[in-house]
This record gives C-alpha cells, structure tokens and sequence, in this order.
C-alpha cells in the first residue's frame, strides 16, 4: 500500500482552496463571525451598524471583560458606603485632599457607579452580541450535511491513497459503515462518501459564553438584592431576623428590610473542645452551638446544631457560626451599696488561647459620695487560664477555663454616650473622664477571679466578678445568586474544556476505477489548526479501511512500487 500524509504545519491558518468545492470543504469549520473589514457606510445608519459590529466582536467582550476587573481594584482599596460607613468616614479624615476626587468618581460606591455600571452592561450586551448570529449559525451546522468532496483531495493537508482489487462500490460502503461506528456524520455522493465530527466544539464554546452570561447575571443579582449581617448572641439569649438586632449589617443596592426571611432562635449551649496534651496542645477540635430555632412568626421551635461550616439554611439564608469567646458577669454597686449595673459584658479574643479584651460601661444610675452623678468605665482584661502569680503577665494560657482571672482599671466622669456619635463597645473612650488612683497616686486596678469583689477608692463603690458566660457571634447571609452563579461556572468550565479538547474535522474518502481497472482509494481530512491530530487520525482510518480494502498484489497493474508506506509534510506553499 503506498500513503502520502500531508500535515499541515502552520497553527493559525487553513489550507487556501484552489476552486468552489475546496472553498465549500473548508468553510463553516467554526462559527466564529468573519470580521468585517469593509466600509462603514454613509450617515448615522452606518456608523450605528459599524459601532454595533465593534461591539460585539470578542475583541471588545475581552477588552470590556479586562476593564470590569480593573475597576473592582478600587471597590478593593477604598472603603465602601454600603459596607461600612465608618470606615468611609475615617477615611475621608485621613485623606482630606482626595476626597473631591474620590466622590466625583464616585471611589466610595463603586459598585453602583455610572462608570462600573456602564462597563457592566457593556459587556452584557456584546456577549449575547457575541452568542446569538455564532447560536443562529451552529444550529445551520447541524441541520446541514457535510459538503462534497474537493475535486483534488491531494491539496488537503493530511492525505493518503492506494491501490485495491475492490470495486469502488464496496469501498465506499466499507468506508461510510467504518466512518460510522467512529461516530462521523456521512453522507453518500458522487463516488466519495464525506464524513464531519467534532460539532461539541463549538457547543462547547456557545456553551462557555452563555455561562459567562449567567455568571454575570447571578453577580448582579447577588449584589443587589444580598444581605449580609454579623450578631453576637450570648448563651441563654436569643437573637430575631429584624434589622434592627443586627451587629452589623451590609445590605445589597435593592435590597429592602422586608426581604428578610422571618425566624428567631436562641442560643441555648456553646461547646467547645480543644486538644490537652502534647505539642498542638490548645488546639481546637470541635465548636458547636445549640440553638432552638422558630421559623416564621409563629413557628413551632425546633432544636438545631451550627457547626463551622456546617451553616443553618433558612429559607435561603444560611447562618454561619464565625466564632466564640467570654462574657465575665460583672456587677457595680454605689457608695450606698445599692447594685445600680449588673450584666454579662462580651470581651474579645485577641489571640488563639483567648486572651480577651473589653469595657464595662455604666451609663446610669451611679452617684459619687457627695451625690454627683457621674458614669463609670472598666477596661477589662480577660484570660480563661491564667498562668499564676510570679508566672508572668495577663496572657492566657490555654483556651479553656482552667483558671479565669479578669483584670479591670476603673475611670469615672463622662463616658460620650450621649453626644450622638457611635462608639465601640468593646473600648472606653477616656478623653472626658478622670482614672481612679490608688494610694501611692497610681492607676487604681485589681485583678479578680470569679467571686471576688474590688473596693473603689474612696468610698466610690465595689465591682464584684460574679461569673462567666460565653458568647457565640453568627453571621446570617441571603445571596440569592449564588446557586445560579455555581451552575453557570460549571458550565463554564465544562464548556471551556469542549472547545479545547474536543477537535472539529472533516474526512473525505473517493473511490473510482483507475484507467488499468483498478480501484484507486483516496483518503484526505481537513480540520482547524487546532486539529494536531488530524493526520494521525487520518491513519488510523485508513489502516482500518485497508484492512477491508487491501493493497492490490503485486501481480495486479498496480506493480510492487505502490506497496510502500511513507507519511510526509507539505510545505504550506504547496498548497492550493
């Protein structure tokens, strides 16, 4: 059997076709839209149609897709109104010179700006731009047939042919019955049979941009109908999904206080457990909470567990347990020995053994002893295990209560709660108030354990630690796109695989009775640059189809010259 294999070497171009049926064989391989390079045309027509043409080539949606990550850099770097509008504030204090040029540019709602949203809906409109003629011009590709062979198959770049003792008629049924199982679609003509696989590519690629689509949907969903709050719950309290009960709370664009899903639970029992011994000793194994949750107004309560990562779904909002810590019970009498404060404070942990830190403030309800009414404050410092006297500072030891020890400095005057301006509960704020001083004239502070009451100087009071409770804090999120956001990346990813793996290619194979009698067996395949394989492929087919079709013997016309095989490479300038 003699073979002549001709690859194709370049990787960004197609065989130039040397007559109509060759231009048919090589057209429609991909359904990517030819560029238009031709005139734009008079008048406002012309210049709308060759606006809408830039628009939606990919050149532009990639172009367009490479903006929309640049402008998300400053939704990063520049604190948000709907996020957080403290941290807005301190920000426009500590940069005072740039503040003009932040608002005109609208740094502080990225977001939502004019120019994000302009770039956003851009891009929206060239993908379907993109996807609908490339959409209209796949489901052409797969009602048609594969087009006629070329008159000269020897121009194609992958190419073999021999010899056989086999009528063309048998040839060609052997070739389209073999065509067939590999799962090429055939169509009989004129003495060839032609043969297309590989439509999935170009599903694969519609399939990719429609998923970007999607995903851009579900984000512009999720960013302006979302909600995301943080509360902190101590055990025995409850917590109800208003607004209002809210820590913190980071609402979407449209979002609106109604769309929150009604329930309610309460935090019944935190465990926590940590490894004892060895060298990751404090390490956390386990934290569970206990709630006893009530859905809708009037919903029967029915106890849950929240795990990390193990979200609570209520009509699609998940609640996350984030973290835990202590809350020392404090209690505050006055120089009369009336308690005018007693509650559980939270404080919070600042390293992984939970050493923690707060304030207690008593905002109403204390006298001095000459009957001025005045506001206490505490800083306090709390370690579940303290390491003991002589053994070093207040840092804790190990995460659990081993031996709790709660370190307070006390302050009197005016705590600023009144002026309107939000504080942090968690810090006193000392610019209008005065230390209490002990007898050497030094910061009054003590260090207790639970049970054990500080005397005030001067007759000011008594501050008792009379417990411990502990906290959980949560996190309740509504992202409404996220499930349709998960399935358009999977899309994607399946998609975007298709067209790179999956290889459109066409194979033609003409059998005609040669001048001396003899079948002559042709075999060509021509496929995108992409088609590394095609000539390979090629092989195989017609290994297979000589196998039904053998090499003529050497007695035949056909000679012993045809009965070598050899596989070359065309040069591209022979081609055509």
């Amino acid at each position: 059997m003699s073979t002549t294999d001709k690859a194709s070497t370049e990787a960004s171009h197609e065989p130039v076709p040397a007559d109509a049926a060759e231009a048919a064989a090589g057209s429609q391989l991909s359904t990517a839209p030819v560029e238009d390079v031709g005139p734009v045309g008079i008048g406002v027509t012309g210049w709308a149609r060759w606006f809408w043409r830039q628009l939606t080539s990919m050149r532009v949606a990639l172009i367009l897709l490479f903006l929309l990550s640049l402008g998300a850099i400053p939704g990063s770097l520049v604190p948000q109104t709907n996020v957080d509008a403290l941290k807005v504030a301190q920000w426009k204090k500590d940069h005072p010179s740039f503040v003009g040029v932040a608002e005109a540019l609208q740094l502080f709602d990225v977001y939502s700006s004019v120019w994000f949203s302009a770039i956003y809906l851009l891009l929206f409109v060239s993908l379907i731009g993109c996807i609908i003629p490339r959409a209209w011009q796949f489901v052409g590709q797969l009602r048609g047939r594969p087009p006629a062979a070329p008159k000269r198959l020897d121009r194609l770049p992958a190419h073999t042919t021999w010899r056989t003792e086999r009528t063309p008629d048998e040839v060609l049924s052997y070739a389209r019955t073999m065509l067939g199982r590999k799962r090429f679609r055939t169509e009989a003509g004129s003495a060839h049979v032609a043969a297309e696989k590989g439509y999935l590519r170009e599903a694969g690629n519609l399939v990719f941009h429609v998923a970007l689509i999607v995903m851009l949907v579900a984000f512009a969903w999720g960013q302006y109908f979302k909600s995301e709050g943080g509360k902190l719950v101590l055990r025995g309290s409850g917590f109800s999904n208003t607004l209002t009960q809210y820590d913190d709370f980071k609402p979407g664009t449209l979002f609106h206080p109604d769309d929150l899903p009604p329930f309610s639970f309460t935090l019944d029992r935190f465990d926590a457990t940590y490894e004892m011994s060895g060298p990751q000793r404090g390490t956390p194994r386990d934290f569970k909470a206990y709630v006893t949750l009530s859905e809708g107004a009037h919903g029967t309560p029915q106890k849950r567990e929240i795990q990390v990562n193990e979200p609570l779904e209520i009509d699609g909002s998940k609640v996350y347990l984030l973290g835990h810590g202590y809350a020392p019970i404090i209690s505050v009498t006055d120089p009369t020995g009336k308690v005018i404060y007693k509650d559980a404070v939270p404080v919070l942990p600042q390293d992984g053994n939970l050493t923690s830190t707060g304030a207690v403030k008593v905002t109403d309800g204390y006298k001095d002893k000459d009957g001025k009414q005045e506001q206490l404050g505490f800083n306090a410092v709390f370690v579940p295990t303290f390491a003991g006297e002589g053994m070093g500072t207040m840092f804790s030891q190990f995460p659990a209560l081993l031996n709790p020890q709660l370190m307070l400095n006390a302050w009197h005057g005016s705590l600023g709660v009144d002026s309107g301006l939000p504080q942090n509960v968690y810090r006193l704020d000392t610019s209008k108030m005065e230390m209490f001083k002990d007898a050497s004239g030094q910061q009054f502070k003590q260090k207790l354990a639970p049970g054990d009451t500080m005397t005030l100087p001067d007759g000011a009071g008594t501050v008792k630690f009379e417990g411990i409770e502990r906290w959980a804090t949560f996190s309740v999120t509504h992202q409404p796109g996220s499930g349709l956001a998960l399935a358009g990346a999977i899309a994607a990813i399946a998609g975007l695989a298709g067209s790179l793996f999956i290889q459109r290619r066409r194979i033609w194979v003409r059998a005609v009775t040669g001048e001396d009698g003899v079948t002559v067996v042709e075999m060509a395949g021509l496929g995108r640059s992409e088609s590394a394989r095609l000539p390979e492929e090629l092989a195989e087919l017609a290994a297979t189809l000589h196998e039904q079709a053998p090499t003529a013997t050497p007695g035949s016309p056909a000679g012993p010259a045809d009965s070598s095989k050899r596989v070359e490479e065309t040069p591209e300038g022979e081609r055509g």
